[in-house]
This record gives structure tokens, sequence and C-alpha cells, in this order.
């Protein structure tokens, strides 16, 4: 009998562009290359994340290709509706693809990526699409904000061409109150620091790491890079040098940089990690969350790299001027008009064109093959009735050809931008435009497509596409 080995195809990553000076939430001024973090912005959360991280990973690959998708979050804009189900969606992957949401821990992400290696591994999948995405919210000026961040990680598990395999995992358990959300509970909730890092991380995450060490016969020279969970640099370090590895050896864990970001945070260090390795190399990843679980990961080979990597995702911040512009975002102040009010989409009209505003599905013509969207009945082209294929739109590029500035829609970061663009070879879209400078927009600019937020009517999220000024990898956004 013949044992099919699973492990990683490829991963991508997303760090949202919008950066929050640290020293904007006790009233600072905040200095250019000081300590910040990633933040959502006011059109992002776990699922506009995930599908970013998503795309990234799976690039110009197939989507029939994947059985399933596995997303782990703490931070799901729904408390019962899959969130899996929207993301698979957005993504345009097959309807028979299984969908799961792996949730209510930070460690959610290890459960899912081991799950997915074993329904691969089973033959119950061909490839299995794991993502990260975590989007938190700590009450404003807390301790927990200053060490909070949003991003997403995404993995593709499957046969064939491996980049890396799990080798070995260790787990615990552990019931203890240190950070937690209650269904009542608009913000996370925490127990004094000292206990949380002794009592709860201090000693689950070295346990289960030793543990791994134990089960595989190794120790902490035997890996490159250990991809460590923690809930502050200090706390970290101190784990880390407590477990024998060298401070080169640990990945950094993006502190001031992007902070701490849930069930995301270790995933993402991991993509980070991955995208430094070579081949022959091994890595540690240790989660956190109710007990720890530590992977031994074989690097092998050095995989082909998503389009963004971490790196050039970290230098694509935008940082926000004002602490008040972070509290209108999250709709946290208390002197702006509830947006959430009203009664937004109804359920029938966002089922009959989720096709249009979810998978951002074009129709070409099969006469003439000219492109349309929305969809249709007549080619506007050459008048063939019913003569359609579906195409996809989110992974093409564009142009603008005209845009406006709207001073009224109540944006947290007005005038809203909204204009016409020609995706390329082929239709044109009215559409929101999303982390663009006034001062760079003209007609012809090149833009890209990315799944957001539009508005929280009836008080949840209607999604639909927006565009962006595509730019080089690398190149940084400014200010907002």
């Amino acid at each position: 009998m013949t044992t099919t080995t699973a492990g990683i195809i490829a991963h991508g990553a997303y760090i949202p562009a919008t950066r929050l000076p640290l020293a904007l939430i006790h009233g600072a001024q905040a200095k250019a290359g000081g300590p910040e973090k990633a933040v959502a912005g006011f059109d992002e959360d776990a699922i506009t994340m995930a599908v970013a991280a998503g795309s990234n990973c799976l690039g110009a690959r197939a989507r029939e290709g994947v059985d399933a998708l596995y997303l782990a979050t703490t931070s799901s804009p729904f408390r019962e509706k899959q969130s899996a189900a929207f993301v698979a969606k957005a993504l345009d992957l097959a309807p028979d693809a299984a969908t799961v949401d792996f949730t209510g821990t930070l460690r959610a992400g290890a459960g899912a990526l081991l799950a997915a290696v074993d329904a691969v591994q089973a033959g119950r999948a061909r490839q299995v699409l794991v993502i990260a995405s975590d989007a938190r919210l700590p009450a404003p000026r807390s301790a927990l904000e200053m060490h909070c961040g949003d991003a997403a990680a995404a993995f593709l598990i499957g046969t064939g061409d491996l980049q890396a395999r799990v080798t070995a995992s260790a787990a615990v358990n552990d019931e203890i109150y240190d950070v937690w959300r209650t269904e009542q509970d608009d913000y996370l909730r925490n127990w004094e620091d000292r206990f949380n890092v002794k009592h709860g991380y201090g000693a689950s995450l070295p346990n289960a790491v030793r543990r791994l060490f134990e089960r595989t016969g190794t120790d902490a020279d035997d890996y490159a890079r250990a991809v460590l969970y923690g809930p502050d640099a200090r706390s970290l370090a101190g784990t880390a040098r407590g477990l024998g590895f060298a401070r080169e050896a640990v990945q950094d864990a993006l502190f001031g940089r992007v902070g701490s970001c849930g069930a995301a945070f270790t995933p993402l260090l991991l993509c980070a990690a991955l995208e430094q390795a070579a081949p022959g190399q091994r890595l540690l990843a240790a989660f956190y969350g109710d007990g720890a679980e530590a992977l031994a990961i074989e690097v092998l080979a050095s995989g082909a790299q998503p389009a963004l990597g971490v790196e050039a995702l970290l230098s694509r911040g935008r940082r926000l001027k004002s602490y008040d512009s972070y509290l209108k975002s999250r709709h946290l102040d208390p002197s702006e008009h509830d947006r959430r009010g009203g009664d937004g989409v109804p359920a029938t009209v966002h089922w009959r064109e989720r096709d249009d505003d979810i998978s951002f599905h074009g129709q070409r013509c099969t006469a003439c093959g000219t492109l349309h969207f929305p969809a249709c009945r007549v080619c506007y082209t050459c008048h063939a009735k019913d003569s359609f294929e579906p195409e996809r739109l989110s992974d093409r590029t564009g142009r603008v050809l005209s845009y406006s500035f709207d001073h009224f829609f109540p944006s947290p970061e007005p005038p809203l931008i909204v204009g016409m663009c020609e995706v390329d070879n082929g239709a044109r879209v009215y559409v929101q435009m999303c982390e663009a400078e006034q001062g760079e927009l003209r007609c012809d600019l090149p833009v890209e497509f990315v799944f957001r937020k539009i508005h929280d009517a009836g008080r949840r999220p209607n999604y639909f596409w927006k565009s962006r000024p595509l730019r080089a990898p690398g190149t940084g956004e400014g200010a907002a």
C-alpha cells in the first residue's frame, strides 16, 4: 500500500496597509520609524483579510483543484453563520468544496493545519486551503490594544511538489482565564499580565515544545528557526531563551510592526520563515491558546514564493494621522453617527447577486468574446442571446477611466473615491477605490481589485470589490 505524503504546496499572507503608531494610543506624537501595529481598515475584517491571504497563496492556480477550505479565526463578524463559506465564495472555489470554521481559540490555526494534512493524507481531499485570519477588538487605550494587531496567513495543503511538511506534533491543553471574550463582550478581556504569562503562556507553550523534543529526539539546536507565539516581545524572548533557542534562531515576531494577530500570529510568522528557509532545514512552530501545540516542520524545497511576501506587505504601510481616525474606523467614536442602522441589503438580493458581488464573476460572450459585467442576457457587441460563460475578474488588473470624490458618503476617511475602471481585456466596472492618495489619481492609473466591506447597514457586513492602485512590491503608501 502506497502512503501519500501531504504537506505545504504554497503559502501566502496578508497584512493590512493601515498602521496605527502606538504613540497615538496614549496621546503622544508619533515619530517616524517609531513602533506601530497593523490594523484592519474601516472596510476590512477577518473575512476580507482571509480572502486577500487566500488569493495571495493560490495565485494563478486552478481553483477547481481545491476540495476544502478551513478558516481559523476568533473574530468572525458572524456569531452564527459560517465565515469559511463566505471566503470560499469570494475566492471562487467550487460549490462542492467543503468549508469548516475553526474558532474559539488562538491556536485554531494549528488545528486547521493538522486537520488539512490528515484529510489529504487520508485521501479525503486532493488540496485543502487553510487560512488563519484575525482582527480582534481590544478596549480603546487598554494594555491589550498596545499589543494586538491584525493579519492573515494561508497555506495550500496537498501532495506532489511540496515546499514543506509537518513531521511531528505535540499538544497540551489547559483551562485558564487569561484572554477571553464571551457572547456579551464587545472587547477582549484579560486577567493580570503576570498571572497570564506565568501560569498560562509561560507554562503551556514550553511544555508543548519540550514534549515535541522528547517525541522527536531533538533539541533547540536541531531547528534552524523557531516560530513562536508570544503575547509580547519580552515574554517571547524569555520563553525562547528558556527553551535553549539562540536569539538569531528565533523568527522575528514583528512586534512594533504588526502586533499579536491572534489565530494568525504563528501562521504569519511561519510564512515569513518559509520565505527565508533553505531545503533540508527544520522549523519549529508553536501555537498558544488554552494550552499549546508545537509542530516540527521539514523544509523540502524553496518552492514558489507568493506574489507579495511578508516583507513586501510590511513595506506597504500607510500611517494613521490620529487616534480618532482609528476609533471611527471601528465604530468606537461616540460622537459619530452609527452607520450600522437601516435594513441593509435584502437577503434575497444578496443571494441572487452573489456570483457578481462576492465571486466577482463577469461573463464572456461565446460568440464574439466580449467580456460583460454585471451579467446580462444579450451581448452588447454582437447581440447574441444567452450565449455566455462565467469568467472571474478578481485576479485581473485594470485601469481607471474616470473618478470622482464623494464628500457626503459617511466614510471614516473622507472623501470616498469612486470611479469607472476598465478590467484588462474587457468589461467596465463602477467601484469604490481604497488605499489611494488624492494626489496620485489620474486616468489610466493601473489598479487591482480587492475584496472589501462596503457598509454594515442592518448590523451585518455587506461586501463587494474595490479597486486599489497597483503598486510594485516594496512601495510604501504614505500616511492616512
